[in-house]
């Protein structure tokens, strides 16, 4: 399968959501509608020239299933935040460069559900396209969103919250909670935290023990502090979806144990260059990789090639490659599961290489 690779897209609509976030629609050509196919949960990385620069950052999707021939994301503005900003500008007839949809925060639709989505922030986008394509795509499956915000000013998408309501009456429930504006329900002010988790199920406002899946999204400190708070309650690991973009300042990355070295070669200890063979597309290249300066990535686009990536901190899997041949070892992994790492996979933009030839094929699946 080949590598993903950028496509040039027109804007259709931009809305504003919030004084600092917009959604964006792009108007998706009929010859590339099995390029951008999605699943409910997965983003769109989006690529510009920012000031001389080349930048890449990854929205989620929020258009349901049933929505054809356009995909919306939404992005706020964070401060000092580049792309963000710059996406603040966006207006429809633009033009920008999108890679295919990705991301393993997804929610497969067919059958009957019941879900419970906690949301944070701009971490609404993903779950509003699941609770779309849910209700609308499962006629006896149900979704409890509770919603975290600072103030009713800050709430993205409420318009189309609110249509939800109303249409699916007896199947969505929708919980707002606010730390910065006091709400008529006291249960209901405060952070979205574990303490705020617990009481709300002790109301019987949530109940995780009877859902099919969590789906959780917002900032790190949310997501850890909800995750451990729904296995408190008997929630199943496997029942617990999250997906993170940035992680929190001093956060701990998954393991990421050095391979073995194929072919009995030794490791260098990472202090000198390597040849590193890249398969991409099914052609080959081979570049040099200083293991003490550079990872393959970085070296790899030092020597003029365009590398599958978006976020560069071993967050979102783009980057993900097979190791054919040597080994490597990876600065951090937020991403990866155990099983991908057994199987020989790491992420380009943290491998450094520690033999002193090392094969990695970007087509591997």
């Amino acid at each position: 399968m080949a590598a993903p690779r950028f496509h040039t897209l027109e804007i259709a609509a931009v809305r504003n959501e919030t004084p600092d976030a917009v959604a964006i629609t792009f108007a998706i050509p009929e010859d590339q509608n099995d390029a951008f196919a999605f699943l409910p949960g997965q983003y769109l990385t989006l690529r510009a020239d920012i000031g001389g620069e080349d930048m890449r950052r990854s929205y989620s999707i929020c258009s349901p299933l049933q929505e054809q021939g356009r995909r919306t994301v939404g992005v706020k503005r964070i401060a000092d935040g580049r792309f963000s900003g710059f996406a603040q500008t966006l207006k429809a007839g633009d033009r920008i460069e999108v890679m295919p949809p990705q991301g393993r925060f997804t929610a497969q639709i067919g059958g009957e559900h019941n879900y419970l989505l906690l949301a944070a922030g701009s971490g609404i986008t993903p779950c509003l396209s699941i609770a779309k394509s849910v209700l609308a795509g499962e006629p006896d499956s149900s979704v409890t969103l509770l919603y975290a915000n600072r103030n009713s000013a800050s709430v993205m998408f409420r318009d189309d919250l609110n249509d939800l309501k109303d249409r699916y009456t007896t199947r969505f429930t929708l919980l707002h909670v606010m730390d910065e504006e006091v709400q008529d329900v006291e249960i209901m002010n405060g952070r979205l935290d574990a303490e705020k988790l617990e009481s709300l199920a002790s109301h019987g406002l949530i109940d995780p023990a009877s859902t099919d899946a969590i789906y959780i999204c917002g900032p790190e400190p949310m997501i850890r502090s909800a995750s451990t708070a729904m296995a408190a309650m008997g929630v199943s690991d496997d029942r617990i979806k999250f997906e993170l973009f940035t992680p929190a300042p001093g956060a701990a990355p998954a393991a990421a144990p050095r391979p073995k070295a194929a072919n009995g070669q030794g490791t260098n200890g990472a202090t000198h260059g390597a040849s590193v063979d890249i398969i991409l597309d099914g052609a080959r290249r081979t570049i040099e990789v200083n293991a003490a300066t550079d990872t393959v990535l970085s070296a790899a686009t030092k020597a003029g090639m365009d590398l599958p990536y978006s976020c560069a901190g071993g967050m979102c899997c783009t980057c993900r490659c097979r190791i054919v041949e040597g080994s490597a070892t990876m600065d951090e992994n937020f991403s990866l599961e155990p099983w991908e790492i057994e199987a020989g996979f790491t992420l380009s933009c943290q491998a450094r290489p520690d033999t002193d030839r090392l094969v990695l094929d970007f087509d591997a699946q």
